[in-house]
């Protein structure tokens, strides 16, 4: 794995943190204790740098769901399909800091991140900007550290042969984030993922030339200007696997986001609202669902899912 690609990945996760957050990172270390290996922080608040208004993300990686999760049925729901999804509200100064914060084995992680790991789910999220706000230790640091690299790598060189010759940087990433936000229930604008982008515009185009150093595919590379383009040379029949894989991970996604989200009822507190929240969020359409409807949760999850598909909330 290239040095310069470890380096990079090191100092992003090696800036500090506002307190707030570090707040809802000691909460959950109080919460879990001795489970937990590393405590992530990454999403649109990492990006702004400011929680208020929104819903900080986390990842909680523990050593195992058994040891983190006293629940035996929570805890085998997340083995099967992981992570489980959990709220929390943590008191700071005179406001309330919220997250929604996902419980993922250590295991899970490093597997989510490598190219073993078909689906986008996890390396997807990772190959982007993450905080660590918590490592057990200098060792746990390292395996932090490498798994993002690998996620980086991952995500890259499962995009690269989706990307027509030549590219920058800006174009890999963009190509890459909308295909692994078609790969789940999302529905994100095109300016949405340029916003992304445009948050972090240095991030992106020094893990791809770093990253590249790393990938086997034959390469061209040419600085123009402020930005550095890539000519790939690549078989046809790799580009069409690419494209196939692709096109089942769009369909599995969908399928898995659907399970997530109805997992979602049992450990996110107002589960409903929460599934409402969430796809208003990425998407823009607004659902109102009577009281009554509420008592009945996956009765309301299926309707709410077949009003929302009609009205283009997810494709």
């Amino acid at each position: 794995m290239a040095i310069k690609l470890t380096d990079q990945i090191y100092r992003q996760i090696s800036q500090p943190a506002p307190p707030a957050i570090k707040a809802l990172s000691g909460r959950l270390l109080t919460i879990y204790g001795k489970a937990v290996e590393a405590i992530l922080f990454y999403g649109s608040c990492l990006r702004t740098g400011d929680d208020r208004g929104g819903l900080v993300d986390l990842y909680v990686i523990v050593d195992c769901y058994r040891s983190a999760e006293s629940r035996r049925f929570l805890a085998a729901l997340n083995k099967l399909l992981p992570p489980n999804v959990f709220y929390l509200e943590v008191p700071f100064e005179n406001r309330i800091v919220r997250a929604k914060y996902a419980l993922l084995s250590l295991t899970d992680f490093k597997r989510g991140t490598s190219r073993h790991w078909f689906h986008s789910y996890i390396w997807g999220r990772f190959a982007q900007p993450v905080g660590l706000l918590y490592a057990r230790n200098d060792r746990m640091i390292l395996q932090v550290r490498a798994s993002l690299a690998q996620a980086v790598l991952t995500f890259i060189t499962r995009v690269l042969p989706r990307v027509s010759s030549p590219f920058t940087a800006h174009d890999l990433w963009r190509k890459g984030l909308e295909l692994s936000y078609r790969a789940e229930l999302r529905a994100e604008r095109p300016e949405k993922l340029v916003r992304l982008l445009e948050a972090s515009p240095n991030y992106y185009e020094q893990i791809t030339r770093s990253a590249m150093a790393a990938v086997s595919f034959e390469m061209d590379i040419n600085a123009g200007g402020d930005k550095v383009w890539y000519t790939l040379t690549m078989p046809r029949h790799m580009r069409l696997k690419s494209r196939l894989d692709w096109l089942v991970r769009r369909w599995q996604g969908k399928v898995l986001s659907v399970l997530r989200l109805l997992k979602g009822l049992l450990t996110f507190r107002g589960g409903i609202d929460y599934i409402l929240w969430k796809i208003e969020r990425h998407s823009g359409v607004k659902v109102e669902v009577p009281l009554r409807l509420k008592r009945f949760p996956l009765l309301a999850t299926c309707l709410i899912f077949w009003k929302l598909y009609r009205r283009g909330a997810y494709r």
